[in-house]
């Protein structure tokens, strides 16, 4: 079967001690992932991230262009069947999380060092992503 495509945000902050990664739990199974969705026409693919990140965790910020990679797993649709998903990440540094938002209450959502979220995921292509992330210099210098 031919692999489905989904975009994700890497929502990040940065403080004086660290660089900090959240991570929100999914609604059926509470796995700790990274917001993510399909695709959209009207929208390019890290706008896309962007909304994802605010309908799941109220996140909101800059969201770079450039993917930091991708990673695979397979996604249990409604029926119980799985299909294969490939899903590209963006990065996103992120000002500010919402009051309120679509999905406020759904997941569990938690702040913590890249080493320790690669940890808590299951995809082995996120905890690498995870693993080796560095915030990009290009969206530092687009928020200050």
């Amino acid at each position: 079967m031919k692999p489905r495509t989904q975009v994700a945000a890497l929502p990040f902050v940065i403080s004086k001690k660290s660089c900090k990664i959240l991570l929100i739990t999914s609604r059926e199974t509470n796995r700790w992932i990274i917001p993510k969705g399909w695709p959209s026409s009207s929208r390019p693919p890290h706008r896309q991230a962007a909304r994802e990140a605010y309908e799941e965790a109220g996140l909101v910020g800059v969201t770079g262009k450039r993917p930091l990679g991708s990673y695979k797993y397979q996604k249990v649709l409604d029926d119980g069947s799985a299909v294969p998903c490939v899903v590209t990440v963006f990065p996103m540094l992120v000002a500010k999380q919402a009051r309120k938002w679509p999905e406020k209450g759904q997941r569990k959502s938690r702040w913590l060092k890249p080493s320790d979220a690669a940890v808590l995921v299951d995809e082995k292509d996120l905890t690498r992503l995870l693993r080796s992330f560095k915030p990009p210099t290009y969206l530092l210098a687009k928020a200050a």
